[in-house]
């Protein structure tokens, strides 16, 4: 079924005939978040063309990477058993992408599900261990999320709920220069890179520990 046929026979190669199509890993990406109606995936990856969204839900089907359900009388796309087994591929991609990863131009945005994706490719479920459960409010430009850590257990979804700490960051490169490393906490909140909104300032600190990449 694989729209590309490379003329090799090796796993990497299957999986790149599988998978490595253009947009296929983004709306895998999305839909390790949760399961996602066609007009949710469309608005979540908003220069993909209709008919190249079609073509890859149609193509991930074929290869048993995702399926659709019925849910509450609508039909969504979710990932089979076996697309969630990408998960790690797609944190470690993530990761290994961070380290390119650039101050972002003015026409990228940040989606919900991105961010979710980044948080979870940052999570150091080793330092969290040692760390009090707590609950963060996140705004990142258009992306706003509750964040759950409790121990090694991350929960990060859409929505509200009771935090211990809320805060905002507008522009996509202060969460890059904050996760990385590059920026204090306590200077990214001095100079206005973080807006508290609500909770004990010295929470950014264990946010930034809490997730971390090198880039």
């Amino acid at each position: 079924m694989a729209a590309r046929d490379y003329g090799q026979y090796s796993g990497i190669t299957r999986a790149m005939e599988l998978v490595g199509e253009r947009w296929a890993l983004l709306i895998i990406r999305d839909l390790l978040v949760g399961p996602r109606r066609y007009g949710e995936l469309a608005a979540g990856l908003p220069r993909i063309p209709s008919n190249i969204l079609a073509a890859r839900l149609k193509e991930l089907q074929a290869a048993g990477v995702i399926r659709r359900a019925p849910r509450s009388r609508v039909i969504v796309y979710e990932l089979t058993a076996y697309g969630r087994e990408l998960e790690p591929v797609v944190l470690a991609l993530g990761a290994w992408g961070f380290k390119a990863l650039d101050d972002p131009r003015d026409e990228q945005i940040i989606t919900p599900d991105s961010m979710t994706m980044d948080l979870r490719t940052a999570f150091q479920p080793q330092v969290a261990l040692s760390l009090p459960a707590t609950a963060y409010a996140a705004r990142f430009q258009g992306a706003e999320l509750l964040v759950r850590v409790d121990g090694s257990a991350l929960d990060v979804r859409r929505g509200d709920g009771p935090v211990d700490f809320a805060f905002s960051m507008t522009a996509g490169a202060g969460i890059r220069r904050l996760i990385s490393g590059e920026l204090a906490p306590e200077h990214a909140i001095a100079t206005g890179a973080v807006e508290v909104l609500r909770g004990p300032s010295d929470l950014l600190s264990r946010f930034a520990n809490t997730f971390h990449l090198a880039a």
